[in-house]
């Protein structure tokens, strides 16, 4: 899965070379190992690349893949194989944020030494976080997003349609909001219920990160699940996901988004066709175009 992850990461955030159409990049910086909370023993990081002027900047938060309980935000914080982020020297965060963002990749706890919600807690505390440190990153903090991928894909979409009132906002700086303007996810899971249909899968990755079968408790299914929470207050979103996606099924992504345009959320699916759990090819280009220019929209700014 760790293997997968990777690939799918670079299938994703392949960013194209074709200098003519890339706009100037700013000049950054980069912080790493910024400790935003501390749960036990056990201190929670996050790396940051900002522009070094300008500003106040939109915030963008990513969300690493692992099935929960795997991968590590190093992995948006370095470049890899078959990633061209501006001279072979540039991972994710350093490139997204020469476009003009502070960029952020975030660690949450994993399975199996911290079961659900452990993660979706984690990631609202950096926003928070973030927050509350807006003026010492140069961030905007009107203006969060929150991208992820598989496992990161789920964990950003509970970040969009959750509130304070499913009870995921605990720890430090709960004077600070841990909503979201824009969520990018990335084919991951909207509705943990649609596992009980394959035990195999459900025995691998469910029971592992909620404790349980649904069987036994549909409840906690539920809970972790960002279709149940979909209000008419939701920020915007942009979904991608494989048609041929054996991992996490398309119709994850198919009901999430009819559900947000439901309730009048703006919602953009794109199926990328004859694709798995992640892609390798041309259609990379096409997916980082669509990416950046959701988030420029959303927060009414220049791709």
């Amino acid at each position: 899965m760790r293997g997968m992850w990777m690939w799918a990461l670079a299938g994703c955030l392949a960013f194209g070379s074709a200098k003519a159409a890339e706009p100037a990049l700013l000049e950054t910086v980069v912080k790493t190992d910024l400790t935003y909370a501390t749960v036990g023993t056990e201190k929670l990081k996050l790396d940051l690349a900002m522009p070094k002027a300008g500003g106040p900047y939109p915030c963008l938060i990513g969300l690493h893949g692992g099935a929960w309980k795997s991968g590590s935000r190093k992995d948006l914080n370095r470049q890899l194989p078959l990633l061209d982020f501006g001279g072979g020297e540039r991972s994710f965060i350093d490139f997204t944020s020469a476009h003009g963002y502070v960029a952020v990749t975030v660690s949450y706890r994993l399975v199996p030494k911290a079961k659900f919600p452990a993660q979706i807690e984690d990631v609202k505390a950096a926003i928070r976080w973030l927050r509350a440190h807006a003026a010492e990153y140069n961030i905007d903090p009107q203006r969060f997003g929150v991208l992820g991928f598989s496992a990161g894909g789920h964990l950003a979409a509970l970040v969009g349609t959750s509130d304070k009132d499913a009870g995921f906002d605990v720890g430090e700086h709960l004077d600070q909001s841990s909503r979201v303007q824009a969520v990018a996810d990335f084919f991951g899971p909207s509705d943990m219920s649609l596992y009980a249909e394959t035990p195999g899968i459900e025995d691998a990755f469910m029971v592992p990160l909620l404790g349980a079968r649904y069987a036994d408790k549909p409840e906690l299914f539920r809970k972790a699940s960002p279709i149940e929470y979909v209000t008419k207050d939701d920020p915007p979103f942009l979904i991608m996901h494989g048609t041929l996606d054996v991992i996490v099924p398309l119709l994850h992504s198919k009901r999430l988004h009819e559900k947000l345009l439901a309730v009048g959320v703006k919602s953009e699916f794109i199926p990328m066709r004859n694709r798995g759990h992640g892609w390798f090819d041309e259609s990379v280009k096409e997916s980082n175009k669509k990416m950046l220019a959701f988030f420029a929209d959303a927060f009414k700014a220049k791709p």
